[in-house]
């Protein structure tokens, strides 16, 4: 097991088997926000490409997709895995389509996030694997969220992670998938692919623009197409509710699926303990267990499995949505010190102080000047403890 790709398990082992193909330059990281949903349903296994995350260089002995899908279905094979479902991004992307033309016993449904058939211009990606065996990707990290994101995107943890992914990329590793990219052709393949096959574009991706997911939702014979606007190449990270809903649709129409009926209060209460890390931040999370009592210990219970993990885990609205909603509410029944926190978890969730500020100000029209007046004093404060030291009064 040693020499496969690296890779993580998650949810149940009797439930049907998913497997996430990361793009270049990222990780198994990139599937963190959909990942706690997906597991639900479905035995996740997410894998690391050679020279990135915590897969060796030295797995990619020929750089091309058709020998990275073959590295996918070793480790497949390794876990006793014969059927699966498979969602790529990027390169992740063109192994899933790979796979599912010359493998179609294997793939069982296949979605295809910020992909093509072919990458363009061969030249351009030997340039670039050139350059990283020479300098390395340092340069790379620097310029990823202009080709990874839109513009004026603000950057968060889970940004700031792939970034880093980027930066720790081995170079040879990395340039080896570079010149796979560059050979890539799989416009005569598409057509032997019969899974259900789901298409999804950012339409403002510059690397694979809407026009390469449109041409493979032509050309594949059961496919549908999702385009989302206010998304780059890295759709996951930048609208991750959106396009976590667009796959579950997709899987769960897909074939019979484990997810609700036999999920468990342990299932619940493990999601819910996740994503209330990941809104509230781990420091929080550790004071409120640390000051549970034998008393108390119920009513975090409760609040861990339905809270989080019934309702911010659900994919029918995004985090930022939901803290509109959450700010709103408390600012109408008065929660403050609740509200302190939430204005918190809406900066984590993407909000920005500007957005905040609206959030207050329609709740002044609509839950009375004295509550949006109490809630500006505490949103002010708190937003306060991040600004720069030069800003404050």
């Amino acid at each position: 097991m040693t020499d496969l790709l690296h890779h993580t398990t998650d949810g149940r082992a009797d439930a049907p088997a998913l497997l996430l193909g990361p793009s270049l330059g990222t990780s198994v990281r990139l599937w963190d926000a959909q990942l706690p949903a997906l597991a639900r349903g479905h035995r996740v296994i997410r894998y690391d490409l050679p020279g990135h995350g915590d897969s060796p260089a030295a797995r990619l002995t020929e750089p091309s997709v058709p020998h990275l899908a073959g590295l996918v279905l070793e480790l497949a094979d390794a876990l006793g895995i014969d059927r699966f479902r498979y969602a790529g991004v990027s390169l992740g992307g063109a192994i899933g389509t790979w796979l599912a033309a010359h493998h179609p016993d294997r793939v069982e449904s296949l979605a295809l996030l910020c992909t093509s058939a072919d990458f363009g211009d061969p030249s351009a990606w030997r340039e670039r694997a050139a350059r990283v065996r020479t300098e390395g990707v340092g340069w790379l990290a620097e310029s990823a969220p202009d080709r990874w994101f839109t513009p004026g995107y603000e950057p968060s943890a889970a940004t700031a992670s792939l970034i880093a992914d980027q930066r720790g990329a081995d170079p040879a590793g990395y340039a080896a998938c570079c010149e796979a990219l560059a050979t890539c052709d799989l416009n005569d393949d598409m057509g032997a692919i019969a899974a259900p096959t789901l298409v999804l574009a950012g339409r403002q991706d510059r690397a694979t623009p809407p026009d390469h997911a449109r041409r493979l939702a032509d050309g594949i014979p059961r496919a549908s197409l999702v385009e989302l606007d206010g998304a780059a190449h890295l759709a996951l990270a930048e609208q991750p509710q959106r396009v976590l809903r667009a796959l579950i649709d997709h899987f769960d129409d897909s074939g019979p699926n484990v997810a609700s009926s036999t999920r468990t209060a342990a299932d619940a209460h493990h999601d819910g303990m996740t994503v209330r890390r990941e809104v509230l931040g781990n420091a929080h999370v550790d004071r409120a267990q640390a000051a549970t009592t034998p008393f108390t210990a119920p009513f975090q219970d409760l609040i861990t499995r339905y809270a989080w993990g019934e309702i911010w885990t659900r994919p029918g609205l995004d985090r930022r949505t939901r803290s509109c909603i959450t700010l709103t509410a408390l600012i109408a029944r008065g929660h403050h010190e609740e509200l302190a926190m939430h204005v918190r978890a809406a900066r984590t969730n993407g909000l920005t102080a500007a957005e905040i500020q609206e959030v207050l100000l329609q709740s002044a029209i609509y839950c009375g000047v004295p509550a949006a007046n109490s809630a500006f004093a505490i949103a002010d404060r708190v937003l306060a403890e991040e600004r720069p030291t030069e800003e404050k009064p």
